[in-house]
């Protein structure tokens, strides 16, 4: 199970599956209620793929999820097409999680588990997406953001509030999961044995044909192996960038905007004192009296809280309307009775019994009109520009949605539109992949590659300072390329790849005469062929991770075998991008030994522990699953996967 999950997450589909589930705008489109393509509305096999509890999966979202998938691969490898992701099963796996996903939120809602507003709000509000520039929740680039991706607030909340019902549910499976000490010490031991053995590489350049291919051959080649010579989609995107510059007769702000400003927040500059306390919230009166008496005998208020099983918490400048909205009238009174570096008297709230140390004493001055009128003209400034960059982007919107030209619009801007090369949906320029596309499209270009030709749209870039209006206008679409533009490069694969297939099999004679005990150098010299020298392996799994780190990169795929083979046996392994193949011999391996109070043990049964309660979440799942009852239906699923595919 394992296992599987961590090979599905190192594929390329597998990781693009991963991020989809796992990002909240990816997962939204899981839902039924995404706006429809209109592709999946009455396929044949109906309109549901499958039914979890009273629960439904339709046919559009588990379309729409698979191609949210499939964009979300694309990212990481542009040639990737539908065609390739159906054939690697990424089809299954998007409706497997999910099926997942609904069954577990199935279960917590027959069992009473809910995520209320409140906390959806909250988890809302912590996206960093969403964020601005100050760091805070922006509700104007929320609203952007799901506008963008198609789909509506009431969308991301169920979603949300599917994964936190989710946590509720599966979180506590896994939660305090440990293993007997004796398994971690068998575990521990096992990062100690020494291996030894040999590794040697055969290129498959050295055993490529001497002679080229005919035509004949070269075709033949060429229409068994298209989908190697896929070209990424490409497209021109057509831009202008710009910010508040772009606006024209903004006016100042008056005397009579001032002085009212000043007289509606009038509260904002009156004189004020605010207090920073330290307290301590104790369960009753005798304990906060008893607190306070230890720290007029000689205690520090944090030893005190500390001996009787409580917590200090420092509060920042708070004037006394606060502290009394957040606790009581009294508690307020107390502070605010007390002077710098005294213990207030205790006061109650609905918290507790409070024992606060007075730590500051700030007082405010009042100011006058004539002291803030800068600062209010600034502000007042300020708002009227977002107003009317507002009512900007509302007009050129407007435009847009009437039928209005990117041209028009830079017109209207004042800026000079410019052009990209053909790009692919990565940002790589795609006849010199060093060059990518303008920083200032980044943010814009899942859009570009979503869009029709010549129907210009409009993008917040920095939120509330940099804007930009774009088109798209040539797509290349993603397709093998004619042989007569690749010759070279079908041919230099076709020699490759014989040669990568002439030294598999001189790979296997010297796998078969290295297990009737020859050495695995004499084995190769039988080759007849300048071959890289064997290289002689000897380490622990502790050197090989030691290494790992030193070099800050992942362990080399045959020293990752060397270690997960049996003793005395010699296995191939191709190497990466079919360009030969690995012989790893592993010879002797000496046990290792760890100590009862070995600090090894400890990581051991840390890292054990983990794995067993992700084993324990796996379960969990498989237990939902059965308990809220599954059923596929699989004519609609083949009938989505027909359309994704473009048949009919």
């Amino acid at each position: 199970m394992l296992e599987a999950i961590r090979k599905s997450l190192r594929s390329k589909i597998g990781a693009g599956i991963a991020i989809a589930v796992l990002v909240l705008i990816a997962l939204a489109f899981a839902s039924g209620d995404v706006a429809t393509t209109g592709g999946f509305g009455g396929i044949a096999g109906g309109d549901r793929v499958a039914t979890v509890g009273d629960e439904r999966i339709d046919t559009s979202a588990l379309g729409q999820a698979a191609s949210s998938a499939l964009e979300r691969v694309k990212q990481n490898d542009p040639r990737m097409t539908m065609k390739v992701f159906l054939a690697s099963n990424g089809l299954e796996r998007v409706l497997e999680d999910m099926i997942d996903r609904t069954a577990v939120a199935v279960f917590g809602k027959q069992n009473g588990l809910v995520a209320s507003d409140r906390l959806v709000d909250s988890e809302i509000t912590q996206i960093a997406a969403f964020k601005g520039a100050d760091g805070k929740f922006s509700e104007d680039i929320f609203r952007q953001a799901i506008q963008q991706q198609g789909i509506s607030e009431k969308l991301v909340r169920d979603d949300l509030t599917q994964g936190l019902v989710s946590k509720q549910v599966l979180l506590p499976a896994a939660f305090g999961s440990v293993v007997p000490r004796e398994l971690a010490k068998r575990y521990a031991a096992l990062l100690r044995d020494r291996r030894s053995g040999a590794m040697a590489v055969l290129p498959a350049a050295l055993f490529a044909p001497e002679k080229a291919p005919t035509d004949a051959e070269l075709a033949a080649y060429y229409k068994a192996n298209q989908d190697n010579f896929i070209r990424p989609e490409r497209r021109v995107v057509r831009y202008a960038s710009f910010g508040d510059e772009a606006l024209k007769d903004v006016p100042d702000p008056t005397d009579a905007e001032i002085a009212f400003r000043y007289d509606q927040d009038k509260d904002q500059y009156a004189a004020l004192e605010t207090r920073t306390v330290t307290q301590i919230i104790a369960p009753t009166e005798a304990a906060a009296k008893a607190i306070i008496a230890e720290v007029n005998g000689g205690k520090s208020l944090e030893d005190a809280a500390k001996a009787k099983g409580l917590a200090t918490a420092k509060l920042d400048s708070l004037g006394r309307d606060a502290l009394t909205k957040q606790f009581s009238q009294a508690v307020a009174d107390a502070a605010y009775a007390t002077g710098r570096g005294k213990l207030a008297a205790p006061a109650r709230s609905g918290l507790g019994w409070h024992v606060m140390r007075v730590e500051e004493i700030n007082s405010r001055p009042a100011r006058t009109l004539d002291q803030v009128r800068g600062e209010i003209a600034e502000r007042i400034a300020t708002e009227k520009k977002r107003v009317a960059l507002s009512e900007l982007l509302s007009r050129i919107e407007d435009q847009f949605d009437e039928g209005g030209s990117l041209a028009e619009a830079a017109k209207e801007l004042g800026v000079t539109l410019e052009q990209t090369p053909a790009i692919t949906a990565d940002g790589q320029v795609y006849e010199n992949p060093r060059e990518k596309a303008p920083e200032v499209l980044a943010r814009v270009l899942e859009t570009a590659f979503a869009m029709d030709q010549e129907e210009p749209q409009i993008a917040e870039v920095e939120p509330g300072k940099t804007f930009v209006v774009f088109d798209v206008t040539d797509i290349e679409p993603s397709a093998a390329a004619p042989l007569k533009e690749i010759s070279d490069d079908v041919k230099a694969s076709y020699m490759m790849d014989n040669g990568f297939a002439a030294a598999r099999k001189a790979a296997e004679k010297v796998q078969g005469q290295v297990r009737k005990g020859e050495e695995l150098g004499k084995a190769l010299a039988s080759l007849g062929k300048r071959l890289p020298p064997v290289q002689n392996l000897n380490m622990t799994r502790e050197e090989m991770a030691r290494m790992q780190m030193e070099a800050q990169r992942q362990v080399p795929p045959p020293l990752a075998l060397f270690f997960s083979m049996a003793e005395g046996t010699v296995k191939l392994l191709a190497a990466p991008r079919d360009t030969g193949w690995f012989i790893v011999h592993l010879k002797d391996i000496v046990p290792g030994e760890v100590k009862d109070d070995d600090k090894i043990l400890d990581t051991a049964e840390r890292e054990l522990g983990g794995v067993v309660g992700n084993e324990y979440v796996a379960s969990m799942r498989r237990a939902i699953r059965a308990e809220v009852g599954i059923e596929r239906n699989e004519t609609a699923i083949k009938a989505v996967a027909t359309q994704l595919s473009g048949g009919n």
